[in-house]
Formats: structure tokens, sequence, C-alpha cells
């Protein structure tokens, strides 16, 4: 339990950190992200952070499964 505790708080340090040091204009796009413009409607999904972040979690838990 100590142990995703102290990983779940590394997580959020480092994404408080990366917030605050991003672009004014928000986070860069990755390939694969979805971007729709038309005239009066916007629509934005980041399908490439989702990737990103999902095999970054993977990694994070098959580490603190082999222990």
């Amino acid at each position: 339990m100590r142990k995703i505790l102290i990983i779940t708080g590394v997580i959020f340090i480092v994404a408080g950190l990366l917030i605050n040091y991003l672009p004014a204009n928000g986070i860069p796009r990755l390939p694969g992200d979805i971007h729709i413009k038309r005239d009066n409607f916007t629509f934005y999904f980041p399908l490439g952070w989702s990737v990103v972040i999902s095999v970054v979690l993977s990694l994070v838990f098959w580490m603190l499964g082999k222990h």
C-alpha cells in the first residue's frame, strides 16, 4: 500500500509541474490526435496522449506488481 501511495504522489507532483510549464495554448498535439474545426463547432480528442498515458500507467502498474 505504501508503494502505491508513493507512486501516486509522484505522479501528481509530475502532473502538477507539467501543467505549470506547458505552453500557454495547452498541451502540444501528438500524431493521432483528432481535431475537427467547423464554423461554430470545435472538437478535440487527444488520442495520442491517451495512448502515451495508457502505456506509462501500464508500465508503472506492471513494475508495482513485479515486487
